[in-house]
C-alpha cells in the first residue's frame, strides 16, 4: 500500500522563514543588545566621560597633599596655620581687613 500526500506549498517556505527570523534576531541584538554597535559608542563616551572626572580628581588631590604636606610639623607654615584656623573660625580682629581669595568670588 501506497499513500501519496499532496505537496504542502508552506513546507516550502520553512526553512528561509527560519533563517530569516534567525538572522533578524541576531541582527538587532548586533546593534541594540548590551554590548552592540550602539551600546559601544555609548561606553566608549561614557568612558571619556569619566577619565576626565578623574583628571580633575587627580588635580584636586594633589593640592590637598600639597596643602597636606605644608601643615606636617616638620614644614609647617605659620601663615598658613593662621590663615586656615581664621577661615574655619570664621573669626577676625577688630583692626583687620580680610580680603576674599581669588578661588572664593
Amino acid at each position: 500500500m501506497t499513500r501519496l500526500r499532496r505537496r504542502n506549498p508552506l513546507r516550502a517556505l520553512l526553512l528561509p522563514v527560519a533563517a530569516a527570523a534567525f538572522l533578524a534576531y541576531f541582527g538587532y541584538h548586533a546593534f541594540n543588545g548590551a554590548f552592540g554597535i550602539w551600546s559601544m559608542d555609548r561606553l566608549k563616551q561614557q568612558g571619556a566621560e569619566l577619565a576626565a572626572q578623574l583628571a580633575d580628581l587627580k588635580r584636586q588631590r594633589t593640592a590637598l597633599e600639597t596643602k597636606v604636606a605644608r601643615m606636617r610639623p616638620d614644614s609647617l607654615d605659620a601663615d598658613l596655620v593662621d590663615s586656615s584656623a581664621r577661615s574655619a573660625l570664621n573669626l577676625t580682629r577688630a583692626d583687620e581687613v580680610v580680603l576674599a581669595p581669588a578661588a572664593a568670588r
